[in-house]
């Protein structure tokens, strides 16, 4: 796990951060599988004419899906800096993980949309939770790329996702990959027992002895994760979210995190169904998930160290700004590879500007409540994964395939104007140089 580079600071920061990572990544992995796994069945599942799910149903159940991880989200971002992060990801792990096996057995369509509800809600706790942890165990100047590598996992989930879709579905049926789905359950113990709790949380949280024991096991400075003073006061309040240094830019965000999780929810779910109104077989269909998500990693890949080097907020707007024109080119029917080549690219942008929000976030707000804003910028951004959804459903059940794609490029450019009002907040930006110099000048245990 420590083989993944992430250099500037301590070799024992750096060492302990890559085990944090690696460990994110693969519940955020089983994250991404298990939320892109619905829009990679969905085609098969409408095909299922003894399941009785129409286009318009596929919508609701999946804008349902994401209300619960709206409600997964606000919970995470209410009790993550009160109770731990250890706590909040594992307890996600297991509720998605159940309710996948539900949704596998399900034996009508309505508890197949109880199950996948209640798969949402795991998830949504999980995934802000993940990128809290991230950040925080993150070396300065390697925050924005410790986030975007973190966030290829999602992608290698949707990519997975459709893999699996290809491969068994028409063989074993849908079904048997939400079966897959429920495996997780069996790496609780194994997770529980890897993952440390966050430094800065057990320091702000009044946990000394702990946070003591936990830096001289891993080797860390305890320094190094010193939360600013006051943190235990903020801890978990939402009211600072709307303290005068920050309330428009918590406004900002979430209204850019609405129209970013309207694009990427709506985009996953109806692709494949989209593309087959455009005239493209099943199975190519299906394919163009594989291939938007695997653009998506490679996007991610970029990102994060252009962030890293400029800012999260100029390239998320650049990022926006080319998924605007690249799921504008998709109205158009091009020759095969060329629109694999135009799918490839816009996952580029499309997944890692949503993901440009959170590392952002996280930029603009103090460690007592980043947890706090990062829950919430994913709880309100939730609205827009349900309605992305749902409106699809709706235009595609009335046969209005280019509409479904002008509504994402939309979405796209309205999330670009929105973060171009966001303003630096200098409060944080002291605490992020202070944090800068204590890792330069960490020595070595």
């Amino acid at each position: 796990m420590s083989s993944i580079a992430l250099p500037g600071g301590n070799t024992a920061i750096s060492r302990l951060a890559a085990r944090v990572i690696a460990l994110c990544w693969f519940l955020v992995l089983l994250d991404g599988l298990d939320l892109f796994v619905y829009g990679a069945v969905l085609p098969g599942v409408l095909d299922d004419k003894a399941f009785h799910l129409t286009k318009s149903m596929g919508g609701d159940i999946g804008s349902l899906t994401n209300f619960g991880m709206l409600l997964g989200a606000l919970s995470a971002g209410l009790l993550t800096d009160r109770i731990g992060r250890r706590k909040i990801l594992i307890t996600g792990v297991i509720i998605f993980s159940i309710a996948s096996a539900g949704a596998a057995a399900a034996p009508s369509v309505g508890a197949f949309a109880l199950a996948r509800f209640i798969s949402g809600y795991g998830l949504g706790a999980l995934l802000p939770t993940c990128i809290a942890l991230v950040q925080e165990f993150a070396p300065a100047g390697r925050k924005a790329f410790a986030v975007t590598f973190l966030m290829t996992a999602h992608q290698a989930g949707g990519a997975l996702a459709g893999a699996l879709a290809m491969s068994v579905v028409h063989e074993l049926g849908w079904r048997s990959v939400y079966w897959f789905g429920a495996l997780p359950l069996l790496l609780v113990p194994v997770v529980w027992a890897l993952l440390p709790e966050s430094i800065t949380y057990l320091l702000s949280s009044g946990r000394t002895e702990q946070a003591d024991a936990q830096a001289a096991k891993y080797g860390v400075p305890l320094e190094f994760y010193t939360p600013e003073q006051g943190a235990q006061r903020r801890r978990g309040d939402v009211r600072a979210l709307f303290a005068s240094s920050v309330r428009q830019t918590t406004l900002l965000f979430w209204i850019a995190s609405f129209f970013g999780l309207l694009l990427v929810y709506g985009m996953n779910t109806w692709l494949p169904t989209m593309m087959r109104g455009h005239g493209y077989n099943l199975g190519s269909a299906i394919s163009f998930l594989l291939v938007i998500n695997l653009g998506g990693i490679a996007g991610m890949l970029t990102a994060g160290p252009l962030a890293d080097r400029f800012g999260p907020r100029p390239v998320a707007m650049i990022w926006f700004a080319m998924t605007a024109i690249g799921v504008s080119l998709l109205v158009l029917h091009m020759p095969l590879v060329v629109t694999y080549t135009v799918v490839f690219v816009t996952g580029g942008f499309l997944f890692s500007a949503q993901t440009l929000i959170y590392a952002a976030t996280s930029s603009y707000y103090l460690p007592s409540v980043r947890a706090t804003a990062l829950g919430w910028v994913s709880s309100v951004g939730r609205w827009g994964s349900i309605f992305g959804p749902w409106f699809g459903g709706v235009l595609l059940s009335h046969g209005l395939t280019t509409s479904g794609f002008g509504m994402f490029a939309a979405a796209a450019v309205i999330a670009l104007l929105m973060i171009s009002f966001v303003r630096r907040n200098p409060e944080v930006d002291a605490i992020n140089a202070a944090e800068a110099r204590a890792a330069v000048t960490a020595q070595p245990a």
